[in-house]
């Protein structure tokens, strides 16, 4: 297989919160806060509860977590018959192996950890060890452990809870049954402490709750809820005695223990069963989550002991299928789920996210009709397409969306967070039709709305009203729409069907213009306003790119073994990406034509979107709730694309938000880097026959001509001050009485000044490199010492060449062969031509008077002049074609 992905590499998911496995609640006593850890599949993510805000997400398992719980310091979590332990939120380090059935209880208890599976064994482990310190063998027949608790200052008890209605009461250290419930022949559910001691809350399989003291055996009170079974039970422990339960249905009840009555009740909550909720100690606030993918925070603060809440996390409860960037800054993106509700994702930050909410009919002018009908009734179904523009949304509504099954597209307001007023129908229409595209104009102003019956319709968004429709007889296309759009000025409209034809429009006086036949019908349509690119993606799995402006057909793309669901160009307009059943992420190159980047996912995405600003690509995935992000790798450094064979095999690649462990992690980075042989490393000389530039900073080579001006500016104004008399400590004498050391005068005296001829007689290495190099014929190595040296050294070096800085003619003569032969490679051209011109600058004086080595300066100017009438030729035919292409009218 190949390697991974190219261009994009998975960065983080967005929209996932929870699901039907009961959170877990923490107290950090040094930071005083509470954190509330829920599962959201693989992994799980651990929020504060003051802001909820996410602290950390933990490392991925092998399956899905089934069962959470947590103590002071571990987080455990079950999957199938595996328990872990995670330290810090976030890594595993201790895996508890022994169950032979699935486990589906968890219950911490000091140094232990008390687990049940479904064949009925019950284990007690050792927290630190990870061995089995107890193992306790029940008949599911007889009784099947459903529920686990251990009673408040019962010293190493564990109540059992099963589902044929009997309770057992066990200590774990001795192994011993302490004493049976008979119970209320009814399954238990739920066993919870009370703020009493000895007090037990059991909740049923029948919706009946009853408050028990196990210490006498005795019921105080019971109540019954008519929503079905008890999902979670939750005593208030801040002062008034209340109790609240949850049901499958998403409602909440809430019970007076002293009046011994329900005080109120909540429905909707949650849009599926409450998988738990639990009450702070010593706060009013209740923390319920659920397998709609929601977390919510409930204060009671009001009269009547009614909760409201307070704060939430909410994503899609169920799977979103198409998703858009709204706005032009990429930090938002819209999408639409199954669940019929329209949500907006902010890559910033959790706390922009935007709910829209669910649509619902114009109940306006059916308020009397409706009166009888239920929630769930007044509902609009799920939105199949929509279409946003920022530039008026903060005058009227911006979004547009057509829902499944219904003609009427509804309006949105993204900046109140709601459904707006218009429900746009085509007059004279057929209560069979259908919306199924939608394109708003760029202005903001319009909505084009094409239909099943081939209809396609121009509405104002401001006022709702209908402007027009496309075509003679009311009808723009014999087929049902399946894409519509506006370019950048609202002169053209292009609309494609199920006829196999792209048609061409004006805008505003809606005539036809051209059409264009297809081979196969589209199935969707998008247009790169900026650059006048429309793809199509066409029913046999290929992909067409119309030029708008010539109106042909300019690219055709097979490979796709799978309908293609989504499609976003970038930017730029540079590239095509596209989604598709196959599992495939695939980006084609306009310019080339080529397939540059493909890779596989494990679940099909149905959706994609790449933001106006190109740094993160959006996805939706089939069966998950999420919206995964993915990195543009190009943005970061230089990316290689080449293009793929037709034959490329793609490898799988992780959903972004589940990481691997290290040592696997480990072996796939080796394993790629041995793979990657597309690596581009530049030439240091492409041709013999070009002209190679140092690559070496300007002040190495431009202002060597301008040493002498460049000493005379950094000349320093005032001499340098003489140091104080005497030094801070004065160097002494060893011995009894102090005496301190001055310098003799005869020591003053005798230092010279002069340097001695010796000293200066010593040649540099590069004068030895230099002369060598004259009698082998290679000058690399002395060109190689004087590009390590500065401005100030190199001219050192040129200044001792001559025989009066301790040179000899020789070495003149070798620093003329040396340019020569730099001149002649093309290597280096800019320091040849510096040294040059510094070394004749120094010594043409002395080489006027040598005939051997004016010899040789006549032979290297005339290469010079050849040199440069070459390049004089290239540079006048480049400025000659650069002028021509600026002013000839094309």
């Amino acid at each position: 297989l190949a390697s991974s992905s190219s261009l994009f590499s998975g960065f983080r998911v967005l929209g996932l919160y929870s699901n039907h496995v009961p959170h877990a609640l923490r107290y950090h006593k040094k930071h005083r806060e509470f954190y509330v850890v829920t599962s959201v599949g693989q992994c799980f993510h651990t929020y504060n509860v003051n802001r909820l805000g996410i602290v950390s997400v933990s490392n991925s398992l092998s399956d899905d977590i089934t069962c959470l719980a947590a103590d002071r310091m571990l987080v455990f979590a079950a999957t199938g018959r595996l328990i872990t332990a995670f330290a810090r939120n976030k890594e595993v380090v201790m895996c508890y192996h022994g169950h032979k059935q699935e486990v589906r209880l968890l219950l911490p208890l000091g140094d232990q950890l008390i687990s049940a599976d479904t064949g009925g064994d019950v284990i007690v482990w050792d927290v630190q060890e990870g061995d089995v310190y107890l193992r306790l063998q029940f008949d599911p027949a007889s009784f099947d452990v459903s529920a686990m608790m251990h009673p408040s200052t019962y010293l190493n008890k564990v109540l059992l809870g099963s589902s044929q209605g009997a309770l057992q009461l066990w200590n774990i250290k001795t192994s011993k049954l302490l004493f049976t419930f008979p119970g209320w022949s009814v399954g238990v559910t739920v066993l919870q402490q009370s703020p009493a001691v000895d007090v037990v809350g059991v909740g049923t399989a029948t919706g009946r709750i009853i408050i028990h003291n196990i210490r006498l055996d005795e019921t105080l009170m019971s109540f019954t809820q008519d929503w079905g079974p008890i999902s979670s039970l939750a005593f208030r422990t801040d002062g008034p005695p209340v109790l609240a339960s949850g049901s499958p249905q998403g409602h909440i009840a809430f019970w007076d223990l002293e009046r011994r009555q329900l005080v109120t009740q909540h429905r909707h909550a949650h849009r599926t069963a409450i998988a738990a909720a639990t009450f702070l100690h010593g706060e009013p606030l209740l923390i319920t989550n659920g397998a709609d993918n929601a977390i919510k925070v409930w204060i009671f603060d009001q009269e009547g002991g009614a909760p409201r809440l307070l704060r939430s996390r909410q994503g899609h409860s169920a799977p979103p299928t198409s998703i858009h960037h709204h706005g032009n800054d990429g930090k938002n993106i819209l999408t639409a789920g199954q669940d019929g509700t329209l949500q907006s994702f902010s890559t910033i930050h959790e706390r922009f996210n935007k709910n829209l909410g669910h649509g619902s009919i114009n109940k306006k002018k059916e308020q009397k009709k409706k009166k009888g009908l239920s929630y769930e009734e007044l509902r609009l179904p799920a939105i199949t397409a929509f279409s946003s523009a920022a530039a008026r949304q903060s005058d009227w509504d911006g979004i547009v969306a057509c829902h499944r099954g219904c003609l009427a597209a509804t309006t949105w307001n993204y900046q109140r967070c709601t459904m707006g007023v218009h429900h746009l129908t085509p007059p004279a229409a057929h209560k069979t039709d259908i919306a199924t595209a939608v394109d708003i104009t760029t202005c903001g102003n319009f909505a084009l709305i094409g239909t099943s019956c081939g209809r396609v319709d121009v509405y104002n968004l401001q006022s709702g009203q209908h402007r027009g429709c496309y075509g003679n007889d009311g009808k723009a296309h014999s087929g049902a729409v399946r894409g519509v759009a506006t370019d950048t000025l609202n002169q053209l409209t292009l609309t494609a069907a199920s006829d196999w034809l792209l048609k061409f429009w004006r805008f505003k006086s809606r005539k036809q213009e051209d059409q264009l036949k297809l081979h196969a019908a589209p199935a969707s349509m998008m247009l790169h306003r900026d650059s006048g690119m429309l793809a199509l993606a066409l029913d046999d799995f290929t992909l067409l790119v119309v030029d708008i402006e010539t109106r042909r057909i300019v690219r055709k793309f097979a490979g796709h073994h799978g309908n293609i669901n989504d499609m976003t160009f970038s930017p730029d307009g540079r590239w095509l990406i596209t989604v598709a059943m196959d599992c495939t992420i695939r980006t084609w190159d306009l310019p080339s034509g080529f397939l540059v980047d493909c890779f596989l996912v494990a679940m099909a995405p149905v959706g994609v979107s790449l933001s106006p600003t190109g740094d993160f690509l959006a996805t939706a995935h089939v069966d998950s709730l999420g919206v995964y992000l993915w990195t543009n790798k190009s943005l970061c450094g230089p990316v290689g694309l080449r293009p793929l064979p037709a034959d490329y095999q793609p490898s799988e690649v992780t959903l972004p938000g589940v990481t691997v462990d290290k040592s696997e992690q480990e072996v796939t980075s080796e394993g790629v880097d041995e793979g990657v042989d597309d690596a581009y490393e530049s030439a240091e000389q492409l041709g013999a026959e070009l002209v190679t530039l140092s690559l070496q900073p300007e002040s190495r080579w431009k202002s060597l001509l301008h040493l002498d001006i460049i000493k005379r500016r950094n000349k320093p104004v005032a001499p340098p001050a003489a140091p104080a008399a005497a030094p801070f400590f004065l160097p002494t004498l060893p011995g009894l009485t102090p005496r301190f050391t001055l310098p003799t005068t005869t020591e003053k005296e005798t230092q010279s000044k002069l340097v001695s001829w010796g000293l200066m007689s010593q040649r540099s290495e590069f004068s030895s490199d230099l002369e060598s190099a004259l009698d082998s014929g290679s000058f690399d190595r002395p060109v190689r010492l004087l590009k390590d040296c500065g401005p100030a050294a190199l001219s050192v070096e040129l200044t001792c060449l001559s025989s009066e800085g301790g040179g000899a003619s020789s070495l003149l003569l070798a620093f003329i062969h040396m340019i020569e032969s730099m001149l002649s490679s093309g290597r280096d051209f800019d320091l040849a031509q510096g040294y040059l011109a510094l070394f004749l600058k120094l010594h043409l004086r002395s080489l006027s008077k040598d005939p051997v080595a004016m010899a040789a300066l006549l032979r290297l100017s005339s290469r010079l002049e050849a040199g440069w009438a070459g390049l004089r030729s290239s540079f006048d035919q480049s400025l000659c074609l650069l002028s021509y292409t600026k002013s000839a009218l094309l």
